[in-house]
Protein backbone atom coordinates (compact mmCIF):
# COMPACT_ATOMS: atom_id res chain seq x y z
CA UNK A 1 0.00 0.00 0.00
CA UNK A 2 1.43 3.39 -0.98
CA UNK A 3 1.60 6.19 1.61
CA UNK A 4 -1.20 8.75 1.65
CA UNK A 5 -0.57 12.18 0.21
CA UNK A 6 -0.45 14.51 3.29
CA UNK A 7 -2.09 17.36 1.34
CA UNK A 8 -5.01 15.14 0.34
CA UNK A 9 -5.28 13.80 3.90
CA UNK A 10 -5.49 17.33 5.31
CA UNK A 11 -7.98 18.42 2.63
CA UNK A 12 -10.35 15.50 3.19
CA UNK A 13 -10.25 15.70 7.00
CA UNK A 14 -10.84 19.45 6.75
CA UNK A 15 -14.40 18.53 5.80
CA UNK A 16 -15.03 17.56 9.43
CA UNK A 17 -15.87 20.66 11.51
CA UNK A 18 -14.22 21.02 14.89
CA UNK A 19 -14.79 23.24 17.87
CA UNK A 20 -11.98 25.54 18.92
CA UNK A 21 -10.54 25.68 22.43
CA UNK A 22 -7.61 27.29 24.18
CA UNK A 23 -5.63 25.24 26.69
CA UNK A 24 -4.23 27.41 29.50
CA UNK A 25 -1.95 26.80 32.45
CA UNK A 26 0.37 28.55 34.90
CA UNK A 27 4.08 27.92 34.54
CA UNK A 28 6.46 27.36 37.47
CA UNK A 29 7.38 31.08 37.46
CA UNK A 30 3.68 32.01 37.83
CA UNK A 31 3.25 33.28 34.27
CA UNK A 32 0.29 32.07 32.21
CA UNK A 33 0.70 30.08 28.99
CA UNK A 34 -1.80 28.94 26.40
CA UNK A 35 -2.34 27.32 23.03
CA UNK A 36 -5.19 26.73 20.56
CA UNK A 37 -6.47 23.21 19.95
CA UNK A 38 -9.08 22.01 17.49
CA UNK A 39 -8.87 18.46 18.75
CA UNK A 40 -10.49 18.66 22.17
CA UNK A 41 -12.84 15.79 23.03
CA UNK A 42 -14.75 14.19 25.87
CA UNK A 43 -13.29 10.75 26.62
CA UNK A 44 -14.88 9.15 29.71
CA UNK A 45 -17.56 9.74 32.31
CA UNK A 46 -16.07 7.37 34.92
CA UNK A 47 -13.53 8.66 35.66
CA UNK A 48 -14.31 12.03 34.05
CA UNK A 49 -11.64 12.40 31.33
CA UNK A 50 -11.11 14.76 28.40
CA UNK A 51 -8.35 14.86 25.83
CA UNK A 52 -6.62 16.85 23.13
CA UNK A 53 -3.84 16.28 20.58
CA UNK A 54 -0.99 18.83 20.47
CA UNK A 55 1.66 18.55 17.77
CA UNK A 56 4.88 17.05 19.08
CA UNK A 57 6.89 20.02 17.79
CA UNK A 58 4.59 22.70 19.26
CA UNK A 59 6.56 25.30 21.21
CA UNK A 60 3.42 26.22 23.15
CA UNK A 61 2.88 22.58 24.14
CA UNK A 62 6.53 22.34 25.24
CA UNK A 63 5.83 25.15 27.73
CA UNK A 64 2.42 23.85 28.88
CA UNK A 65 3.71 20.30 29.31
CA UNK A 66 5.93 21.43 32.19
CA UNK A 67 2.79 21.89 34.31
CA UNK A 68 0.68 19.03 35.63
CA UNK A 69 -2.56 21.00 35.35
CA UNK A 70 -4.36 22.69 32.48
CA UNK A 71 -7.70 24.35 31.75
CA UNK A 72 -9.65 23.93 28.51
CA UNK A 73 -11.47 27.12 27.47
CA UNK A 74 -14.20 26.45 24.87
CA UNK A 75 -14.35 29.48 22.58
CA UNK A 76 -17.49 31.26 21.47
CA UNK A 77 -18.03 32.55 17.94
CA UNK A 78 -17.21 36.06 19.18
CA UNK A 79 -13.64 35.02 20.13
CA UNK A 80 -12.03 34.60 16.72
CA UNK A 81 -9.43 37.33 17.35
CA UNK A 82 -8.51 35.71 20.68
CA UNK A 83 -8.10 32.42 18.84
CA UNK A 84 -5.77 34.03 16.28
CA UNK A 85 -3.73 35.60 19.08
CA UNK A 86 -3.22 32.28 20.88
CA UNK A 87 -2.49 30.48 17.59
CA UNK A 88 0.32 32.95 16.83
CA UNK A 89 3.95 32.70 17.88
CA UNK A 90 3.97 35.90 19.98
CA UNK A 91 5.72 35.61 23.33
CA UNK A 92 3.11 37.03 25.72
CA UNK A 93 -0.22 35.72 24.47
CA UNK A 94 -1.96 36.93 27.65
CA UNK A 95 -0.99 40.59 27.32
CA UNK A 96 -4.25 42.55 27.49
CA UNK A 97 -6.37 39.37 27.63
CA UNK A 98 -9.08 39.42 30.30
CA UNK A 99 -9.30 36.29 32.39
CA UNK A 100 -10.22 35.03 35.83
CA UNK A 101 -8.74 32.14 37.79
CA UNK A 102 -10.29 28.76 38.29
CA UNK A 103 -10.48 27.30 41.77
CA UNK A 104 -7.11 25.67 40.99
CA UNK A 105 -5.62 29.03 39.97
CA UNK A 106 -5.57 28.44 36.21
CA UNK A 107 -6.54 31.09 33.64
CA UNK A 108 -10.20 31.00 32.58
CA UNK A 109 -10.62 33.30 29.59
CA UNK A 110 -13.45 35.84 29.83
CA UNK A 111 -16.45 35.10 27.57
CA UNK A 112 -15.47 31.46 27.00
CA UNK A 113 -18.54 29.26 26.61
CA UNK A 114 -17.19 26.68 29.05
CA UNK A 115 -14.06 25.82 30.99
CA UNK A 116 -12.75 22.46 32.16
CA UNK A 117 -10.00 22.36 34.81
CA UNK A 118 -7.89 19.20 34.63
CA UNK A 119 -4.95 17.41 36.14
CA UNK A 120 -2.72 15.42 33.78
CA UNK A 121 -3.98 11.83 33.73
CA UNK A 122 -1.91 10.28 30.92
CA UNK A 123 0.17 11.16 27.88
CA UNK A 124 0.36 8.85 24.85
CA UNK A 125 2.26 8.84 21.57
CA UNK A 126 0.02 9.53 18.57
CA UNK A 127 2.24 9.79 15.48
CA UNK A 128 3.41 13.37 14.99
CA UNK A 129 1.08 14.40 17.83
CA UNK A 130 0.59 13.45 21.46
CA UNK A 131 -2.68 12.37 23.08
CA UNK A 132 -3.05 14.31 26.34
CA UNK A 133 -5.63 12.94 28.76
CA UNK A 134 -6.84 15.12 31.60
CA UNK A 135 -8.87 14.14 34.64
CA UNK A 136 -11.61 16.72 35.12
CA UNK A 137 -11.40 18.31 38.56
CA UNK A 138 -13.74 21.30 38.10
CA UNK A 139 -15.77 22.81 35.28
CA UNK A 140 -18.34 25.43 34.42
CA UNK A 141 -20.36 26.84 31.53
CA UNK A 142 -22.16 30.01 30.60
CA UNK A 143 -25.82 30.03 29.65
CA UNK A 144 -25.58 31.61 26.22
CA UNK A 145 -23.49 31.84 23.10
CA UNK A 146 -22.57 29.57 20.25
CA UNK A 147 -19.20 27.89 19.61
CA UNK A 148 -16.45 28.99 17.29
CA UNK A 149 -16.11 26.33 14.58
CA UNK A 150 -13.14 25.55 12.32
CA UNK A 151 -14.10 24.09 8.93
CA UNK A 152 -12.20 23.77 5.63
CA UNK A 153 -9.44 26.08 6.80
CA UNK A 154 -11.66 28.88 8.09
CA UNK A 155 -13.74 29.95 11.06
CA UNK A 156 -17.52 29.86 11.27
CA UNK A 157 -20.34 29.51 13.75
CA UNK A 158 -22.97 27.02 14.67
CA UNK A 159 -26.51 27.73 13.50
CA UNK A 160 -29.20 25.44 14.92
CA UNK A 161 -31.43 23.71 12.37
CA UNK A 162 -34.69 25.52 11.81
CA UNK A 163 -33.22 29.00 12.25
Amino acid sequence: MSPLDPTLFRHVLGHHPTGVSIVTTLLADGSPAGMVVGSFTSVSLDPPLVGFFPARNSGSWARISTANRFCINVLGDNQQELCRRFASRIDNKFEGVSHAKSEFGLPVLDQSLAWIDCSLYALHDAGDHLFVLGQVDALGAGDSGTPLIFFRGGYGRYVPLGE
